[in-house]
């Protein structure tokens, strides 16, 4: 489980297939990952991974072809840099809210609107993501918990203070540039309580 409050910008160094899927490495030193175990959960642009081969500089993680066909992890290449956060442990500030790190698919960036220091950004996601998303709701864009602005049909827009622009990689976004998107984990929820063919 994780917060959706990113703790540091990890650098890939390598992305390698195998079988069908791939193996990531990432540097992050910031994140003392030698204080880390072998199978700790690391979210990475948003999607929940298995730490391996974990020392001072970074870690390893396997993808498989679900998480290359759901995300945008396979897009990755040598230098990109992606948003982590180690998993939530009990006694931690939920500074955003709780994400789980299970992409259900990508947004695409619309539209890229300066308003002054902030910027908004209009996001486009599939059809049958769009109902998750509400008005002051929450969602989940690789792996950065914000607040929705406003909602019409299939697309929303959240604001971005300069502080999540230079934390973050959404201040690297270009119009057209898709995005991991957690929908909000209550809305999933909710949505099956009330459905009527349960």
């Amino acid at each position: 489980m994780f917060t959706g409050i990113v703790q540091s910008l990890g650098t890939v160094v390598s992305l390698t297939p195998q079988n069908d899927g791939a193996r990531l490495r990432i540097e992050c030193p910031d994140l003392k990952p030698a204080e880390w175990q072998t199978g700790d959960s690391i979210s990475v642009a948003g999607c929940c991974l298995t730490a391996l081969e974990i020392d001072d500089r970074g870690f390893s993680a396997d993808l498989s072809g679900e998480t290359l066909a759901r995300t945008s992890l396979g897009r990755l290449k040598v230098g990109s840099r992606v948003n982590l956060e180690p998993a939530l442990a009990v006694g931690d500030r939920l500074g955003g809210h709780l994400v789980t790190g299970h992409v259900d698919g990508l947004a695409r960036l619309v539209t890229l609107t300066s308003l002054g220091d902030n910027w908004r950004l209009r996001f486009r996601v599939p059809d049958e993501l769009a109902r998750y998303v509400a008005s002051k709701g929450s969602v989940t864009l690789d792996g950065v918990s914000l607040t929705v602005n406003d909602v019409d049909a299939s697309e929303f827009e959240v604001n971005i203070i300069p502080h999540t622009l230079q934390v973050t990689t959404l201040g690297e976004l270009a119009e057209g540039d898709t995005v991991n998107y957690e929908v909000d984990l209550l809305a999933r929820y909710m949505e099956r309580l009330l459905d009527k063919r349960v």
